[in-house]
């Protein structure tokens, strides 16, 4: 899966649920009569297509073809990230910020017992500019850099795979190009002293030396997994939202509509070519993903929730993974540590959007549900966490790296650049309270790692099955 990147919000903007255009009660806004409806791309006829012939599909398999079909999803582009892009990452951001992560991960290094030969493993790495600040950083920390025998990136999109190469200065004449694709699959840096650099298109074909300690980070890589999204009828059971064509009329499902509105509001045109609608009867997937009593008793009527099965999956192997090899992991994500019900959007443009809307244009996303990739990890390996991004960088010493780089420069504009930077990483109102951390241990180890506190509870690996009234 491609990585993918922040969905910061300027500092005062009021809460998402007041900024989203969207709802996912809505067949999406433009339906005034007279609106004419978007272009219809080669993905939405694909997806149209799909749908005609086998009926509404469900929000996770939308998300899954329009981020990563090879038609034309929106990670196969490759150049959404950055202010020129729709969203900008927490990486772009600031230097700071990788070389913030490279420290976690050599100060575990060295609670892990020094070992001599470890492994970088990124999910997701974007346009590659987190790890490269990894490695720059690293390098400061000889013992340390000299233990890493390869980085190791996820990434399917062939055109951040080119983007990658270069960030991370990969030598051309040894790079191996997998041919259909026209995309590296192995490389050196020659920038960061020799490193073999290595692409995969999933987590499961990552194979490093068996005796390499696994060092791995997810940086906005679970928000973009696909989610099923499922509503409570007023029969007390739970029927699935799928995604069907506009001009539809199957009489397996029913439209949703905003709230308030009368059903012959329904009839005037729409400016989107697909729409959300709700399973009559209890769908498969409702019955597999909310099969616990908590689903039934702590929500009620109306209410929705979002589950992400490709989330406990890839979750469920990264901790197996950390456990066999005794190696370390670092989650960052936006999210919270409890189920969410209604977080699927769109971002274009840095701004939120409707997500049914000519689907491969703009990133897909959802809040992460940190209990649930505990819940997932549960008997693999031990979870810590998740904490604030903004608590997480201050105790790293993020407040001592910008003093250090305010000094070396004399430019009064550089400097106002870098305490912005710092501020929109950290302030609770901008990135640093809605991105949290969490870390990946071995399943024995008595580790804590910093700055974690040690867990208090007996429910560490507890999910939370919680509604949140607003």
């Amino acid at each position: 899966m491609a990585g993918r990147r922040a969905r910061w919000c300027p500092i005062g903007e009021p809460p998402l649920q007041q900024r989203c255009p969207f709802s996912a009660r809505s067949d999406g806004p433009g339906a005034a009569a007279g609106v004419a409806k978007e272009e219809l791309g080669p993905l939405g006829k694909h997806i149209r297509d799909i749908i005609l012939a086998t009926g509404p599909i469900s929000v996770a398999k939308y998300m899954q073809l329009a981020l990563t079909s090879p038609i034309g999803g929106y990670y196969t582009r490759g150049q959404a990230f950055g202010r020129e892009g729709d969203f900008v990452t927490s990486p772009e951001i600031s230097q700071m910020f990788g070389e913030i992560m490279a420290v976690w991960f050599r100060l575990h290094w060295e609670m892990l017992g020094r070992p001599a030969r470890t492994a970088l493993v990124e999910l997701g790495p974007g346009r590659g500019t987190l790890m490269d600040d990894m490695l720059r950083a690293a390098r400061r920390f000889p013992e340390f850099f000299a233990s890493i025998r390869g980085v190791h990136l996820v990434e399917r999109s062939p055109e951040l795979r080119r983007v990658q190469h270069d960030r991370l200065g990969c030598d051309a004449q040894q790079t191996k190009i997998v041919a259909d694709q026209n995309a590296p699959e192995r490389s050196v840096s020659v920038a960061r002293g020799g490193i073999p650099i290595h692409w995969y298109d999933m987590l499961d074909a990552v194979d490093p030396d068996s005796d390499c300690v696994p060092l791995v980070i997810a940086h906005e890589f679970f928000d973009a997994l696909p989610v099923h999204k499922f509503e409570k009828g007023t029969d007390g059971l739970w029927h699935e939202l799928l995604v069907d064509v506009a001009e539809s009329s199957n009489n397996r499902a029913v439209v949703l509509r905003p709230p308030g509105t009368q059903p012959q509001q329904q009839q005037q045109p729409e400016s989107c070519h697909f729409k959300l609608v709700r399973t009559r009867s209890v769908s498969a997937s409702a019955a597999l993903l909310l099969r616990d009593k908590r689903f039934d008793v702590q929500f009620d009527k109306g209410d929705m929730v979002e589950v992400s099965p490709e989330s406990a999956r890839v979750m469920a192997q990264l901790a197996d993974w950390i456990s066999r090899r005794n190696g370390l992991g670092l989650i960052i994500d936006y999210g919270q540590d409890w189920t969410q019900g209604d977080t699927f959007r769109g971002i274009k443009n840095h701004r939120f959007a409707n997500p049914l809307v000519s689907p491969g244009s703009m990133d897909l996303t959802a809040d992460v549900d940190f209990s649930y990739l505990r819940f997932a990890a549960r008997g693999k390996a031990a979870c810590h966490g998740p904490i604030e991004q903004g608590a997480f960088l201050h105790a790293m010493g993020i407040q001592a790296r910008l003093q250090q780089l305010l000094q070396a420069t004399s430019d009064s504009k550089t400097q106002k650049d870098l305490v912005d930077c710092y501020r929109r990483l950290t302030d609770p109102l901008s990135m640093g309270r809605v991105y949290k951390m969490l870390a990946v241990l071995p399943g024995s180890s008595a580790v804590v790692p910093v700055p974690f506190a040690p867990p208090t509870g007996a429910d560490l690996n507890k999910p939370k099955v919680e509604k949140i009234v607003r």
